[in-house]
């Protein structure tokens, strides 16, 4: 016998029908690409998005087929997205953070129709165009003022472009599996791979975001998503947000330090959202300016570990700090920070434990750690294991591939090396491919960088593992100072002698200029194992 409810499919457009109609006046503030701070409103979204999705109707864009966006976090981009799933197309969201080659690789594989870019990204584009045969028109987000000379294939401005519809026009109707977005992993293997959510995956990830001890916003709270649109499907936020009636900031294209603050403060932003490097360079602004942020309650950190030095800042500021991990394949949030009820009287060293692990994960996600035949590995804080996850907002294929990436019961292999408590927490120890192996043992590259970061010398560390004759490898810490500041190898040693296992002790520094970055801002391992291929500890070159 089945239930006698409703059928009403989970489609994207729901959530801006419902943001225009319970909270159509909430604010939605953007730090525009062209400069000023443009003031809408969801139902003022609502209403533009329509006049998307009608446009690209009478375009001859078709349910499956797919338009790319390549922006900043803007409302002209959040009404993109709405009008383009609102019809059954696909959004496929392109990092322009990538190599040109990647970015054209990624339009051919995904076949991409229309192009909708920022004016920041016409230059690269005009670039590539020649070699993107299913690309028909490119759409620049800008009005007539701003649009620039270009030799792109049928470019016009937006505010053109939308202004030739009436936005009288409904959503297309079509079943809540139909493929709503896509986001290519950032491939620093290989190529990147396609990841397609669908209407249901993605509103059911909305939920699972609007958790209390998740993203949780209320319709009282403002958030400033960092984290760009075109990142890791924007961790939820251009869904999970809306459904709530958060107000959302949108950065534009200045993710500095000073930018990113005057937003926070302007606005009075409650909820926050960004990789680390960012909060690095709020932190140095607001230790410069001798300021604090009193308006911001939660400050969400994922894309790569939070040092705990940086956690402890922002927690002395009174902002409660969640670290959160997940991947591009997880639509992306796999866990969140928050503190569950046996540890919200923890305070001091005992509490940033807690905050510096990555979370336990939300109803909606479930996890195994296993050795490498499959075996389940227990729960208990110190077993290491590959990470592996199953639930409805995570991947069960790529696009226009037919391996077969789920094991017998239906778990994906996250590809990272974690441990889980008997509480679900769970803290990252490395990359599969990054974890060191001394001596038939696990040495973990993440705690090694984390307590690094701690000396007050260091801007960014990496580690990596070095062949050594003895023990098959040895880690190498690898030292970016920060500006003039100064620091030996000894000095660096020192500092972390007695905080871990003595042979857990890198058995030597580098100090280098710069620390090569993935497009997503995490640390290119493969880069600086290219980099010191050549090495020698100085105990075995002696």
């Amino acid at each position: 016998m089945q239930g006698l409810m409703q059928n009403w499919p989970l489609l994207c457009h729901r959530i801006i029908d419902h943001a225009a109609s319970i909270h159509g006046d909430r604010e939605v503030v953007t730090r525009s690409v062209e400069g000023p701070i443009v003031r809408t409103n969801y139902r003022n979204i609502r209403a533009r998005s329509l006049k998307v999705a009608q446009k690209l109707d009478r375009e001859g864009i078709k349910l499956g087929d797919r338009v790319a966006t390549i922006a900043w976090n803007t409302w002209r981009h959040l009404e993109c997205w709405y009008g383009i799933m609102g019809i059954g197309a696909i959004c496929h969201t392109v990092n322009p953070r990538l190599f040109p080659d990647q970015i054209a690789w990624i339009i051919n594989h995904a076949q991409d129709r229309i192009v909708i870019t920022d004016l920041t990204f016409v230059p690269i584009l005009e670039k590539l165009a020649a070699n993107l045969p299913s690309v028909e028109r490119f759409i620049v987000l800008t009005d007539k003022a701003h649009m620039p000379q270009t030799t792109l294939k049928n470019a016009v401005a937006y505010e053109d472009w939308i202004a030739d519809a009436d936005g009288n026009f409904q959503w297309k109707e079509f079943d809540e599996n139909t493929a709503a977005a896509m986001c290519y992993t950032s491939g620093t293997t290989g190529n990147p791979k396609g990841v397609l959510y669908s209407h249901r995956s993605n509103v059911l990830h909305a939920l699972i975001a609007n958790n209390g001890d998740a993203l949780g916003t209320t319709s009282k709270d403002t958030m400033l998503p960092v984290v760009p649109l075109f990142h890791a499907n924007s961790w939820g936020i251009a869904f999970s947000a809306p459904s709530m009636g958060t107000k959302l900031v949108m950065p534009g294209a200045k993710l500095d330090g000073p930018s990113v603050c005057e937003l926070l403060t302007t606005e009075k932003v409650t909820y926050t959202a960004g990789v680390p490097t960012v909060w690095l360079m709020l932190l140095q602004h607001l230790a410069a300016e001798k300021k604090t942020l009193p308006d911001l309650k939660v400050l969400i950190c994922g894309g790569s570990a939070m040092p705990r030095s940086m956690i402890k800042a922002f927690v002395d500021m009174g902002v409660d700090v969640r670290h959160a991990w997940g991947m591009t394949e997880m639509s992306p949030l796999g866990t969140v920070g928050g503190l569950q009820g046996q540890y919200a009287h923890l305070t001091g060293d005992e509490r940033l434990d807690v905050l510096q692990t990555q979370g336990y994960p939300p109803f909606g996600v479930e996890m195994k750690i296993t050795d490498d035949n499959g075996k389940q590995m227990p729960w208990d804080a110190k077993t290491f294991g590959r990470l592996k996850v199953k639930g409805p907002a995570i991947a069960g294929a790529y696009f226009r591939l037919n391996d077969g990436i789920l094991d017998e019961e239906g778990y994906f292999d996250t590809g990272d090396v974690a441990t889980l408590d008997q509480h679900g927490y769970l803290r990252i120890t490395d990359r599969s491919k990054d974890v060191i192996k001394s001596g038939g043992e696990w040495i973990s590259s993440i705690d090694l960088e984390n307590l690094a970061v701690g000396h007050p010398a260091v801007m960014e560390a990496a580690v990596i593992g070095v062949h050594h004759p003895k023990w098959d490898e040895r880690p190498l810490l690898i030292i970016h100072l920060k500006e003039g500041q100064s620091a030996t190898r000894d000095d660096i040693l020192k500092f972390m002698d007695g905080k871990i296992a003595k042979w857990w002790m890198p058995d030597d520094v580098q100090f280098v200029t710069s620390i090569p970055h993935t497009a997503t801002g995490k640390i290119l391992k493969t880069a600086l194992r290219e980099q010191f291929k050549d090495y020698k500890f100085p105990s075995v070159a002696a």
